[in-house]
């Protein structure tokens, strides 16, 4: 199951996805389904058929940011203790190579591997929570067990 956690940064995204989906993008091709439609007929009518499918995508996506965002909780708070990774962490890690590699700690609908977004319903984000600079972590993945160091927490980009 989906975690129901969010930062107030996805929750704005969604927000704005919803709203661009609602007020822009159905508008612009419900247009061009009627226009299509005006055509003649419709079942060799290639804008139409296209134009039908992607409102029913465009309506299945608001229905579905409609009912995710009612029961998302933002998490805009700061942990008391910001020496340990919680929710919003930014996490740099150390693997057995000497590699590093630096991860957020966002919701599931927040992820995003091109800025290092990782959900916290991952398996490394569940054995990073609660751990402390210095701690070590094992992370069972597809190719054998990992192992990293958590080098630096934070709770600020950078």
């Amino acid at each position: 199951m989906k975690s129901q956690l969010i930062t107030l940064e996805g929750m704005r995204t969604l927000k704005e996805e919803l709203d661009y989906l609602w007020r822009t993008e159905r508008p612009k091709v419900t247009r061009q389904v009627s226009d299509a439609a005006k055509l003649g007929d419709r079942s060799e009518n290639a804008e139409y058929i296209y134009g039908k499918k992607r409102l029913r995508e465009i309506d299945r996506r608001v229905r579905y940011l409609s009912k995710r965002i009612e029961i998302l909780q933002v998490v805009d708070q700061l942990p008391s203790d910001q020496t340990r990774v919680y929710f919003g962490a930014w996490v740099t890690l150390l693997n057995d190579t000497g590699g590093e590699s630096c991860y957020r700690i966002v919701g599931s609908d927040e992820l995003d591997p091109a800025k290092g977004y990782i959900s916290i319903d991952s398996p490394v984000a569940r054995a990073l929570v609660g751990k402390s600079e210095g701690d070590e972590i094992v992370v069972q993945a597809p190719g054998g067990e990992q192992y990293w160091e958590i080098i630096q927490v934070s709770y600020t980009q950078g």
